[in-house]
């Protein structure tokens, strides 16, 4: 089982909707790793780890979103997997760095 590391960021009205609860509990169903958080830019930045076709189907769900938000656009990077541990919302908002 292949191992996939994917940074994302998605755009729309994803603050203030739950986007992050939303993303952190499938994250958590589908048993992958790593990080949810919003960003000052009105955006909603992650990092998620784990067997290719479940972060495949994760990103497929941030795609849709929560009932209430509106996703405009998902940006995905794939990086090495870098053996995350667990999954979590970062609670500081990011500027351009990387909370990893």
């Amino acid at each position: 089982m292949s191992l996939l590391r994917a940074r994302f960021s998605v755009c729309g009205r994803v603050q203030g909707v739950g986007y992050r609860y939303f993303a952190f509990h499938h994250a958590v169903d589908l048993g992958l790793s790593g990080w949810v958080r919003n960003c000052y830019d009105g955006t909603v930045e992650g990092v998620v780890e784990g067997p290719g076709e479940r972060v495949q189907q994760f990103l497929s769900l941030c795609r849709q979103g929560p009932r209430w938000a509106r996703v405009e656009g998902v940006e995905v990077r794939y990086e090495e997997p870098r053996g995350e541990k667990g999954f979590k919302i970062v609670r500081d908002s990011c500027f351009s760095g990387s909370a990893d």
